[in-house]
């Protein structure tokens, strides 16, 4: 009896040695939840391995949406541990020669996604250690060479869940990438002159904030308090869609309800709203990354 225990105490062993490290899977889609499209991503992965964990940011970026695709992935990235892999598909361009992409942060994070600009704003914000190109010969789902547009389940569910499971390195994903990732073109946050400017990247949907890029170490260099005021510039390319004096708050309670304010939301970034009212739908004020905004200190 004692040997067979001391047999099964080994086996145990050899297998927690060679049981591979699994990661973490996310999705992000523009697909929405009305059909089988996510779950037939997420059953590929489960076929790879039926004990990954699968998680998602959202599946319901605006169809096509590059912009707000890049930006909801670097919003939840860096709260995840290094080796999750996020798979992310907003591709319009799916079937063309846009190229299959992963990427690895130095972070130590993995993205799989098209070579679009989806990630633009992770390589700002956690950095690129390498990108490589998805080797569809090897690390792609069986027998779905002859499927164009649905990249999502056949090739980029199937390589993040190898990579996450641990089937095959990042090195094994294919080929390193030798040109530059494409890149969405939009105004990083910077301080010139007494002014801050910086983009409009997303809406605070269901109450109609506008959120900046703009963090609090940066806005510190205007040096105000709240309850003072600040002037804001708002364009849309060219276009001017709003400027105006707005007070400079810790909550929406210090304004008058439909009353204009300037705050530091969640991420602690600055903000603007109404208390009570719709500040994007009152001003026609949308997001994207031709949206910019300036600030500077109220006289």
């Amino acid at each position: 009896m004692k040997l067979i225990a001391i047999l099964i105490c080994i086996t145990i062993f050899l297998n927690s040695c060679t049981d591979p490290k699994r990661n973490a899977m996310v999705f992000m889609t523009d697909y929405g939840t009305k059909d089988g499209a996510v779950s037939s991503m997420k059953g590929v992965a489960h076929s790879v391995d039926k004990d990954i964990a699968l998680f998602d940011i959202t599946h319901e970026i605006p169809a096509y949406n590059i912009w707000e695709a890049a930006y909801r992935l670097n919003q939840s990235a860096s709260y995840w541990p290094a080796g999750t892999v996020f798979v992310s598909v907003v591709d319009p361009g799916v079937g063309t020669e846009r190229k299959s992409i992963v990427v690895e942060t130095k972070t130590g994070h993995y993205f799989v996604s098209p070579d679009n600009g989806t990630l633009t704003l992770v390589a700002d914000e956690l950095g690129i250690t390498a990108a490589r190109e998805i080797d569809e010969t090897i690390n792609r789902r069986s027998n779905s060479k002859q499927s164009y547009t649905f990249h999502g389940r056949d090739l980029y569910a199937y390589a993040g869940a190898k990579l996450a499971s641990g089937k095959i390195s990042f090195k094994e994903i294919g080929p390193l990438l030798t040109v530059p990732l494409r890149r969405l073109s939009y105004q990083k946050p910077v301080f010139e002159n007494g002014v801050i400017k910086g983009n409009i990247p997303v809406l605070d949907i269901q109450y109609g904030n506008v959120w900046t890029n703009i963090n609090d170490t940066l806005f510190k260099n205007l040096q105000v308090i709240s309850g003072e005021k600040l002037h804001i510039v708002i364009h849309n390319k060219d276009s001017l869609l709003y400027q105006g004096v707005i007070p400079f708050v810790n909550t929406f309670g210090d304004v008058p309800e439909k009353q204009p304010l300037a705050y530091l939301n969640s991420l602690m970034n600055v903000s603007f709203a109404f208390n009570m009212g719709n500040f994007s739908d009152s001003l026609q004020i949308k997001s994207g990354e031709n949206w910019n905004i300036q600030i500077s200190k109220a006289p």
